[in-house]
């Protein structure tokens, strides 16, 4: 079987500039002041998934002590802390935190952005090895680290509970994100729309035969 094409998604919900995430973990609360102008799209994603309880009972799965500790992965979903540590190690075969997603990507938005800057309490997107494949998971920057600053979209700053970041390990769980300074009715509006479905290796083919027989048709009426 081939690998399923994942769509490129722009959310609906337009930053405020406003929106301040809480985020509840298991080991306290942390609040974010998100940067919705300077990196829109990938707060308004954020915002979405937040909205509609994605993170809520996920767990972190990757601490790097002094780098970044990375939740958001749905596939942690129902692990327990030790499990979450256990697959993370490799101990659990078939289970791999880190490689689940939204089923769509978003833009990086890091290269316009002159404030994005990986700093201690940074809230950032993590993605792939290839631009533009962010999707869901996150991360907080533990220290100043400026050799990031041009891979990774950093669209939030702690200002409240930077001390439960930096306690946060491997099988902690988030508990619940709200979102305050969110205009409700456009979140709500925003979330009422279906999410992108991913294309099959088959569809994209077919979606390209199409517009390559378009073409040769277009072409045609030309001569």
């Amino acid at each position: 079987m081939g690998r399923i094409v994942l769509p490129v998604y722009t959310p609906h919900y337009i930053p405020t500039g406003d929106e301040v995430a809480v985020i509840e973990t298991s080991r306290g609360t942390i609040r974010v002041q998100l940067a919705g102008k300077d990196a829109p799209v990938t707060v308004g994603n954020f915002v979405e998934l937040a909205a509609r309880g994605f993170y809520d009972k996920l767990k972190f799965h990757a601490h790097k002590p002094g780098s970044v500790v990375l939740g958001g992965c749905p596939t942690t979903r129902t692990l327990g802390p030790a499990q979450v540590d256990a697959a993370a190690r490799g101990v659990i075969r078939g289970i791999r935190p880190g490689t689940g997603d939204a089923r769509y990507v978003i833009v990086d938005e890091w290269e316009a952005n002159p404030n994005n800057k990986h700093v201690l309490g940074s809230l950032c997107m993590a993605h792939k090895s290839d631009p533009n494949s962010g999707s869901c998971q996150f991360y907080f920057s533990l220290s100043e680290q400026p050799e990031f600053d041009d891979k990774f979209t950093v669209f939030g700053q702690t200002v409240e509970g930077l001390d439960v970041v930096q306690k946060l390990t491997i099988g902690d769980a988030i508990v619940h994100i709200g979102i305050e300074g969110a205009d409700e009715e456009a979140l709500a509006e925003a979330i009422s729309h279906e999410l992108p479905r991913p294309k099959t290796p088959k569809e994209v083919l077919e979606e390209l035969e199409r517009e390559r027989a378009e073409r040769e048709a277009a072409a045609a009426k030309e001569e």
